[in-house]
């Protein structure tokens, strides 16, 4: 079969095309159901952040120290477009940004690499650098806050880290949940100077003893009883008190413990960050959903799972603060409002320049029955609702409708014999008394 008379073969065998696009708008309906809804489609921005923290180090430092040598090294890296760095008190920043079309895995692997070989170029004293690809599905979804009547701020703070973290995180789709304001965990190890001088001891000893004595790693394997078991070496503190319990040695094969030359206790951190509600100071957290999930189903099943929590423990109450989902829904619903009154109003134009009542209803068939099976597709491929993809296909519509027109004279040339007759001017066609074959369009 040409290609070219695809359309005159369908509309001579109408059965074949009926079934086919029947089933592909049903395909498309249940696709339109299944995908999900977001603000911003999912983009892979070419492009990396390169943070290392140093605490207490001065802006100053930092630049010469730390930010300076990350930029000479990552500058070698092929294909960034801009580099910009950020210094601040403790921490410095740096942006890397790669032309559009680089691979960003291979980018962000390129600039691991570089960050791991000046490594021991760096201060002894900054944490772990970080290397983090950028996404644009990382926006948080909404701020909660957290307020209970008969719980310390400690204990919030331990409840939202422990419990309600873990079950937002266990959230189909979440891909983070965090807190914001209130105490972190910690015990403290406050040092009795007279006593660590009796025992000739600085608390650079200490300190050094006690990183390497308060961990858990593996011990290599051993046969017991006939057969080879895996060995663990248990040195990690479970409790303040058990943490006093450790030896510190002072030399000659003698060993003090900890609390005799220090006080251990199960405190918390210094707060950073306040967080208040009505005058008062409560717990705020975030989440955010994953890559690929949807904004709105993710949101929903968040909301449900703090109002389980609720009801499993009256005494903490949740109130949301900010939300995105709400400009999200309207969003959505708006460019769908948009597609239907676009298509209705196409129709109505074509009414009023066409005057056919058979060539009108064959446009507003068209729209929806190209516009429908679309989601199927969209959903194969792996797009979602978004501004974007909803704006494209209310823009198709005029698309649509001036290709039903074509249609209208592919359909009258078929059924009327007019494929080769050439269109005739206005002057010489029949009157509109005239049968609906003897009239070209």
């Amino acid at each position: 079969m040409n290609f070219k008379n695809i359309s005159a073969w369908s509309i001579r065998n109408p059965i074949p095309p009926l079934v086919m696009f029947f089933g592909l708008t049903v395909a498309g309906i249940v696709s339109f159901l299944m995908m999900g809804v977001q603000s911003d489609p999912d983009i892979d921005f070419p492009g990396a952040i390169v943070i290392i923290a140093q605490p207490g180090a001065a802006p100053t430092e930092l630049e010469t120290q730390v930010t300076q040598r990350v930029e000479a090294a990552v500058r070698t890296i092929e294909g960034i477009d801009e580099l910009n760095s950020t210094v601040t008190e403790g921490q410095s920043q740096t942006f890397v940004q790669f032309a559009i079309g680089t691979p960003i895995d291979r980018a962000v692997t390129d600039i691991r690499d570089k960050i791991t070989q000046i490594r021991s170029n760096l201060p002894n004293g900054i944490l772990e650098p970080q290397v983090i690809r950028l996404s644009t599905s990382g926006n948080t979804l909404a701020y909660w806050s957290a307020s209970a009547t008969d719980m310390t701020l400690e204990e919030l703070s331990w409840y939202v880290d422990n419990v309600v973290a873990k079950r937002l995180i266990a959230v189909p789709g979440m891909g983070d949940a965090y807190r914001r304001g209130g105490v972190s965990r910690e015990i403290r190890v406050i040092l009795n100077p007279e006593r660590m001088r009796a025992y000739g001891l600085t608390a650079a000893a200490v300190n050094t003893q006690l990183v390497q004595l308060n961990v858990n790693a593996a011990g290599g394997r051993m046969e017991v009883a006939g057969s080879e078991q895996a060995v663990r070496i248990l040195g990690n503190a479970s409790s303040a008190n058990a943490l006093g319990e450790t030896l510190i040695s002072v030399g000659t094969n003698r060993t003090v413990r900890l609390a005799d030359i220090a006080e251990v206790k199960d405190l918390y951190a210094e707060q950073r960050s306040v967080s208040k509600q009505d005058g008062r100071q409560v717990l705020t957290f975030g989440f955010e959903r994953a890559k690929g999930a949807s904004d709105v189903t993710v949101y929903d099943a968040a909301v449900e799972e703090l109002r389980k929590l609720e009801k499993e423990n009256p005494k903490v109450k949740f109130t949301e603060l900010f939300s995105d989902i709400e400009y999200t829904k309207g969003q959505y619903h708006s460019a769908i409002n948009a597609m239907v009154e676009g298509a209705i109003l196409a129709v109505v134009v074509v009414f009023l320049f066409l005057r056919d009542w058979r060539a009108t209803l064959i446009s507003a068939l068209a729209i929806p029955l190209s516009a429908v099976p679309t989601f199927l597709f969209m959903d194969l491929m792996g797009f979602s609702l978004n501004m974007m993809t909803l704006l494209a296909l209310s823009l198709v519509a005029g698309v649509l409708v001036d290709d039903a027109i074509v249609e209208i004279r592919e359909y009258r040339a078929a059924t009327c014999g007019w494929a080769n007759r050439p269109i005739r001017p206005r002057s010489m066609r029949p009157t509109r008394s005239a049968s609906r074959c003897s009239r070209q369009p």
